[in-house]
């Protein structure tokens, strides 16, 4: 088989294309015609404020004071974008729902574990928006003030993010499997005035109440002035200390044609908050802004991705992990969206190609494990399903081994556009990715995406291909954080992407470029866990063990295998003469699943001497996972950094033996 798994038909039309025509009229540096991804690429990089601009143009972005540069001072961090300009990102998304030809088309498809499936058109979207949005102001809500959520991937959540939006609040949301402790220690950080989230929740087929989990969180903010309940489905009372507790707004069934009272403000006042995993501490919040999330959604799912009016896009994402935001990003390009709370394998491995077909969906978005998790099902899902309508899948969240791609074009669509794109939370976007113009490769990302000028770097900042590198930025990107929350001096933020390479961006990945220009994703080169494709953080384990007494200390890595597996062990440091038993086994588990979320319990919990600690008292989980995965690493410099250099003595011995790895 050869390894050009995809290549682009030249009959058909990408939006891509209609863009290049658009540039080429405005004088960029090519012509009408052009299909060469890595020209239009090159110049997107080279010339990144007039790329920027022709984006804007090209989708007719509504807002005002858009003269001038779109890159009025380049520098990282600290760029500044459209000065003068005043946007809102909501007002946007919404557009369509004013347009005659469109406003009656579906915005969203909502599907439930049981079928039932309801539309909501982009009128009707609209409307309820306003709703909610006229509810936050009669709060008193104004722009910067924080609205959060615990909500799964429902309408609700999307429709509450473009309410906050419309009146310049701030919105955060945090999945309601996630443990309260773990909620409060993101949610609390903004003081948010407005809560909004379910009192219960079914998945894969129970119900789980969550009235006392709901009292723990807001017992945690008590910043919080309003509790806005969604339907729980029982009638228990939710206890708060919120001054006051509502309904969320039902879907308006009268009226509708109701248009929320936009607020435009400046390009880069705040959007959303996302959270990092929290791996070496407290999570760190990262801050978006209207107009760079927004020129961002437009090249990434308009262009990059293909979408627009008369696409559906699909992905079961939790609502913690930044990919379920690419919801609203479709949304932004025009495309109708599908949200689905169930869990992604009710009934059997491969429940979503059959929302897929149900749905009618043309880009389904996916992380990498799910695939695999298929593929060794057994189950052929072309055989099963209708998925004529499907164009694309995006996989990500961790690199999709070789077999899982071949298995993809074989079971599921032989000319489906399979991409794996890899970005990140900390962008809300990608960095390497697809594009329709370029073949794809076996195991390759496609390239560079638009307007992102990645390289992979050596150690010593000396730029390499064909071999592993640190990804790097080195110019750019308008959903660059505009910064982290409690960071007033901007410390954290610089330390987080600039620490490394100062001036240029890097967050903590391994690449390879390739001699043709695509990329190669090795996964994290910090501790970052990422299970399921979502990311966890190793501090909400250690503080979910805190009060065993049993354990002393513990430490948890991640590590991906070549065959795309993942092993997901714990090491645990036992106090006193306490063994390692299955029920001990057990109790940690269950007390991590309690704490934090079943995505976070281990696949293997391991007895051993000691934690290595540094002087300064923290673990090294970077060199050990390095250690695991077989990369080069200076013992003799880790152990300079020790307390306890005997500690990793054992370690060394472990990672040398032939152990079975589980895929998680």
């Amino acid at each position: 088989m050869t390894d050009v798994t995809w290549r682009p038909d030249p009959a058909r039309a990408t939006r891509m294309g209609a863009f290049i025509d658009a540039a080429a009229d405005r004088g960029a540096p090519f012509g009408r015609g052009m299909r060469d991804y890595r020209t239009l690429w090159e110049w997107s990089v080279s010339d990144v404020s007039g790329f920027w601009d022709a984006v804007r143009v090209h989708f007719d972005v509504l807002g005002d004071g858009f003269s001038g540069p779109a890159l009025a001072v380049e520098r990282m961090p600290g760029a500044v974008w459209y000065p003068d300009a005043r946007v809102n990102f909501a007002e946007n998304v919404l557009r369509p729902a004013r347009d005659p030809q469109r406003r009656d088309e579906p915005a969203i498809i909502d599907i439930a574990e049981d079928d039932a499936s309801t539309s909501l058109s982009w009128r009707e979207l609209e409307s309820w928006v306003a709703v909610v949005a006229a509810r936050l102001a009669d709060a008193g809500i104004r722009p910067g003030d924080r609205v959060a959520a615990v909500l799964p991937n429902v309408p609700e959540a999307i429709v509450g993010l473009l309410a906050a939006a419309a009146v310049g609040a701030v919105w955060s949301i945090c999945s309601p499997d996630l443990a309260p402790d773990a909620v409060v220690a993101r949610l609390a950080q903004l003081e948010p005035r407005v809560l909004i989230a379910f009192a219960g929740y079914t998945f894969n087929g129970k119900w789980f109440d969550r009235h006392d989990q709901l009292r723990t969180i807001v017992e945690g903010m008590p910043s919080v002035e309003q509790l806005i309940v969604l339907e729980s489905g029982t009638d228990a009372p939710v206890p708060t200390r919120a001054h006051e507790t509502a309904s969320f707004p039902e879907r308006p069934r009268d009226h509708v044609g109701a248009v929320p009272e936009y607020r435009r403000i400046p390009f880069d006042h705040p959007l959303w908050v996302l959270f990092s995993s929290g791996t070496t501490g407290i999570p760190k919040g990262i801050v978006h802004g209207h107009g760079g999330i927004l020129l961002e959604a437009l090249k990434g799912t308009g262009l990059c991705q293909d979408m627009g009016p008369g696409d559906t896009y699909y992905v079961a994402a939790n609502t913690s992990w930044m990919v379920w935001n690419t919801l609203v990003t479709n949304l932004a390009s025009g495309a109708t969206v599908v949200t689905y709370a169930g869990s992604p394998t009710f009934g059997h491995p491969a429940r979503q190609f059959e929302i897929i077909e149900r749905a009618g969906v043309t880009m389904f978005g996916v992380g990498a494990a799910y695939l695999a998790l298929v593929e060794k099902s057994g189950a052929v899902p072309r055989e099963q399903w209708d998925l004529c309508r499907l164009r694309s899948i995006l996989s990500t969240g961790s690199p999709l081994p070789p077999s899982t791609w071949r298995w993809v074009h074989d079971a599921v669509k032989s000319d489906v556009h399979l991409g794996s794109d890899s970005g990140g939370t900390d962008i809300c976007s990608g960095f390497v990715g697809s594009n329709p113009l370029s073949p794809v490769h076996l195991g390759e990302s496609q390239g560079p995406l638009l307007g992102v000028a990645v390289e992979a770097w050596s150690p010593d900042g000396t730029r390499v291909r064909g071999e592993v590198g640190e990804m790097v930025i080195r110019r750019p990107m308008p959903s660059m954080p505009l910064f982290l929350w409690n960071d007033e001096s901007g410390t954290r933020y610089r330390d987080s992407y600039f620490a490394t390479f100062p001036g240029v961006w890097a967050q903590g990945d391994w690449i390879t470029e390739t001699a043709r220009g695509g990329f190669v994703v090795h996964g994290r080169s910090d501790a970052t866990l990422n299970r399921h494709g979502v990311r966890l953080g190793t501090a909400d384990i250690y503080a979910a063990l805190q009060d065993m007494p049993e354990v002393a200390d513990s430490l948890v890595l991640g590590i991906e295998g070549p065959d795309g597996a993942y092993w997901m062990p714990l090491f645990v440091a036992l106090a006193g003469d306490t063994a390692l038993d299955a029920d001990l086994r057990d109790r940690i588990a269950s007390t991590i699943r309690a704490r934090t979320s079943a995505r976070h319990v281990p696949d293997e919990i391991i007895a051993c001497p000691a934690i290595p600690l540094t002087h300064a008292g923290k673990r090294i989980e970077v060199p050990l996972k390095k250690l695991f995965t077989g990369r080069a690493l200076d013992l003799r410099a880790v152990r300079g950094t020790l307390a306890n250099a005997e500690a990793l003595d054992w370690f060394c011995d472990f990672a040398s033996r032939d152990r079975p790895r589980e895929q998680a």
